[in-house]
């Protein structure tokens, strides 16, 4: 059997454990601590350490999905959970152009960590406000042969075809890798 890792990535509340959540045939293994915010007196989780779920394709392919924290206090971890992936994904927050910038930072350090195969997911595109992917490509400088995929988090459906897209990435490098 063959096991594939990849990595979900972003920013802070870009909806990476939703994204796990919805997909994973186990319960999500998640490390969330709940935070307030007294400026805007809200509480809510936030992933300290990672979230980890599991999907088996076949009965030859499973893939292990690895969430990142959002914060960069907690952004130590990020090289422990890029070790041995596969490919990554970097999940925004389509609503949310104030956190494009710390995005494409999060895209050039997992860039930095590996070169392997990676999509950009455009999470959120059901609300009205939602950036297009085409205009997430333009803001974040997003080369023409990386896929910007519009998605829900907490669309099965939607989430399955983000983790194919970079899948068939993943395998296509792989089948170069073996003719070289």
């Amino acid at each position: 059997m063959q096991t594939v890792k990849m990595v979900v990535t972003g920013p802070f509340s870009a909806g990476k454990t939703e994204f796990i959540r919805s997909i994973s045939e186990i319960d999500v293994v998640s490390t969330e601590r709940r935070i307030s915010s007294e400026a805007e007196r809200v509480k809510e989780d936030t992933t300290v350490a990672m979230d980890f779920g599991r999907i088996t394709v076949d009965e030859d392919l499973v893939l292990y999905l690895f969430g990142t924290p959002g914060q960069r206090r907690f952004d130590f971890m990020w090289e422990i959970l890029s070790e041995g992936m596969l490919g990554f994904i970097v999940l925004i927050d389509s609503v949310r152009p104030e956190t494009f910038r710390e995005a494409r930072h999060i895209l050039e350090i997992f860039r930095g960590y590996a070169a392997t195969p990676y999509v950009v997911a455009a999470n959120k595109q059901d609300l009205p406000d939602a950036w297009s992917p085409e205009d997430l490509r333009i803001a974040l400088k997003i080369a023409p042969e990386i896929k910007v995929l519009p998605c829900v988090a907490t669309d099965k459906e939607q989430v399955k075809t983000v983790l194919l897209e970079l899948l068939y990435s993943i395998l296509e490098r792989m089948e170069l890798e073996e003719e070289v």
